[in-house]
């Protein structure tokens, strides 16, 4: 098997990845390692902005409390405080680096998204943040010549030694391939793909939490799954995210006969959380028989709609629908997941000299259900810490090691070995089960269905060859079993898990589940 040396290995190329690489750039030889081409990751998707106490009106403690009042109960008070204490410095670095935020004349313009209690939301090109905020890192990390992207690589798993990482297993140009590194960051994103219904791109598969969870690190919080209210709902169209700062700006949901419902379900509105208003959305849905509802923008300024959200007009467009004029059909959307790899305030896992970042982890701020773009700065935040923290790991000495590969066959294929049929009628199932079993409501009934079909997928594919496709649905049902299995573990309703059998908060509300090689704690 081939072995490759680097200082710093970063799994991931959305916004924690890259500004990770920014820390490690000037302590050594930096590979950033992407499944796909660099550009390709939930951060470009990312529309409605980034929330930062940074104006007038605002102050950071404030943010704090808001987003510990979304997270109901259940955020790490030390990370929300880092958080909001640290991001007006990660924003003011990276206007300095060229970030185009729009403003209000000289001045930042800022806007409110729900369950925001002041307008913090800064945002980009109207509704491009995402975009602006990689284009600016990526710019800044080819400032760096140590720093190296590595793309179309799959990470197949870590490679661990005596409870320490020491890179990963890549396929990569029809080989596998050790890459061995003195410290390894994982910012692979979500998981949105495991629901028949996503806003997230294709890559976003899980594969972080995956390997991670395979090599023995402990995750949390795992059945917190956030829906985001408003995709797009029309014939032939992807399910495209219709921002929360529509609705921030004064867009109005309806039921198919036209009415008015938020105020039925609570006294926000369609200010709610993301949580409440998923659940309002569908239980309309019910009641009127509908596979959608409308998000009304049609009595505000048109010019003003169009100027604060050009890329989703243009979208809609492509699809007949002029947002200006027509009631857009609308559903919800599996969008992000609150849990994830366990990690402290430095980005440190419980595997030595692995570290995770953005989505991926989990470090406690969101609780049990992400406040609307707290996720831009999380990446910003920690992205950085994890990188600061990785540059100053001491790991064993290279030469120590024992050959690389022994767990793979020296012959290890990456051509697929099951049918394109055959994958692809179990990813497409596992997606439709995740979405009715797992998904936005849930009980002990969909759970134990859920369970039992998982069980039976699951050790089909433990035969996967190393190629991309195998290897991502083998990813996808660890961490469909791992949200399924904490699912039912939490037997009440918190954040974004539901549960009708078991609406109230109940005894297990101040509680985090830990999975570690199968075996569930509650810390």
């Amino acid at each position: 098997m081939e072995q490759e040396f680097t200082d710093f290995l970063v799994i991931g190329s959305g916004v924690a990845g890259l500004r990770a690489a920014i820390e490690l750039a000037p302590h050594g030889k930096v590979l950033v390692v992407t499944k796909d081409v660099p550009t390709e990751s939930s951060t470009e998707y990312a529309q409605g902005g980034i929330a930062v106490a940074m104006s007038d009106e605002d102050e950071v403690g404030i943010h704090g409390e808001d987003t510990l009042k979304a997270g109901d109960g259940l955020c790490r008070e030390e990370a929300v405080k880092v958080l909001v204490e640290e991001g007006p410095e990660r924003i003011t670095e990276l206007i300095s680096w060229g970030a185009e935020f729009d403003r209000e004349g000289t001045k930042l313009a800022f806007t409110r998204e729900a369950a925001h209690s002041k307008n913090r939301i800064l945002h980009a090109h109207g509704d491009s943040t995402g975009r602006e905020l990689e284009r600016v890192l990526l710019n800044k990390v080819r400032t760096f010549g140590s720093v190296k992207k590595y793309p179309f690589a799959f990470t197949i798993d870590l490679i661990v030694r005596d409870g320490g990482c020491l890179g990963a297993y890549m396929a990569k140009n029809g080989k596998v391939i050790s890459l061995f590194a003195k410290a390894t960051i994982l910012a692979t994103g979500g998981a949105g793909q495991l629901y028949e219904r996503t806003t997230n791109p294709a890559v976003a598969t899980g594969d972080g939490m995956a390997i991670a969870f395979r090599a023995g690190a402990v995750l949390e919080d795992m059945e917190f799954v956030q829906f985001h209210p408003t995709s797009l709902y029309a014939e032939g169209a992807p399910h495209f995210l219709l921002s929360e700062a529509m609705r921030g700006e004064g867009a109005i949901l309806r039921n198919i006969h036209g009415e008015p419902f938020m105020k039925n379900y609570h006294a926000s509105a369609e200010l709610a959380s993301r949580d409440i208003v998923s659940r309002a959305i569908i239980s309309e849905m019910v009641k009127t028989k509908s596979s959608h509802v409308y998000l009304d923008l049609t009595h505000l300024d048109g010019d003003f709609v169009r100027k604060r959200f050009p890329r989703i007009n243009l979208t809609c467009k492509m699809y007949h629908i002029d947002i200006t004029e027509d009631l857009i059909p609308v559903s919800p959307a599996a969008h992000y997941i609150m849990g994830g790899i366990r990690t402290d305030l430095e980005g440190a896992t419980s595997i030595r000299g692995l570290f995770a970042a953005g989505e991926v982890a989990c470090t406690g701020v969101h609780g049990a259900n992400r406040l609307a773009s707290n996720s831009l700065l999380e990446g910003l935040v920690f992205g950085a810490r994890a990188g600061i923290a990785a540059s100053r790991h001491t790991p064993e000495a290279h030469s120590s090691l024992s050959p690389a590969g022994e767990v793979f066959r020296e012959s290890a294929s990456t051509a697929p070995r099951f049918s394109t049929s055959y994958r692809e009628g179990i990813r497409s199932s596992l997606r439709k089960m995740m979405w009715e079993k797992v998904g936005i409501i849930r009980c002990a009934e969909s759970l134990s269905i859920a369970r039992d079909s998982l069980v039976q997928w699951e050790p089909e594919m433990e035969g996967a060859a190393f190629a991309r496709e195998e290897q991502e649905l083998k990813n996808m049902l660890t961490v469909s079993r791992l949200i399924t299995e904490a699912a039912i573990a939490r037997r009440g309703s918190v954040g974004a898990h539901f549960r009708s059998d078991y609406p109230e908060r109940g005894g297990d509300g101040k509680r985090h589940f830990l999975w570690e090689k199968d075996t569930m704690s509650v810390g």
